[in-house]
């Protein structure tokens, strides 16, 4: 008997958080909301996976990702090579008025709840 593929494959969000129990809480609550999530420490590690696959419709990245490339630079990148990603940034330090976002980008301010999360990672797969 052949296996049958799913009709609605789950939609692929990575996220991209340096801090691990941040990352492990944010992955789980998109898969709760019932979507995939890869993890990522820092934006190398993201643009490799990016170029590895094609299934991700979304990134969830922090804007401080400790050394190297922030956040908010990677989602511009990833605007411009992956123009058909989602973005959602976030930060515990900045507020929504302090930083320019790439277009369609949205912002999600730390501390932020489940439902916060699921329902704007929803508005935008969905």
């Amino acid at each position: 008997m052949l296996s049958q593929q799913p009709s609605n494959p789950l939609r692929v969000v990575l996220v991209v958080e340096d801090e691990p129990l941040i990352r492990m809480m944010a992955a789980g609550i998109i898969e709760d909301a019932g979507f995939a999530a890869l993890e990522a420490t820092n934006a190398s590690e993201a643009l490799v996976l990016l170029k590895a696959r094609n299934d991700i419709s979304l990134i969830f990245a922090d804007i401080d990702l400790g050394a190297g490339m922030d956040g908010l630079h990677l989602a511009f990148l990833i605007r411009n090579r992956w123009p058909l990603v989602e973005l959602i940034v976030t930060s515990g330090r900045s507020s929504r008025d302090e930083i320019k976002l790439p277009e369609r980008g949205l912002f999600l301010s730390k501390p932020y709840c489940y439902d916060d999360l699921a329902g704007m990672v929803e508005s935008l797969l969905t």
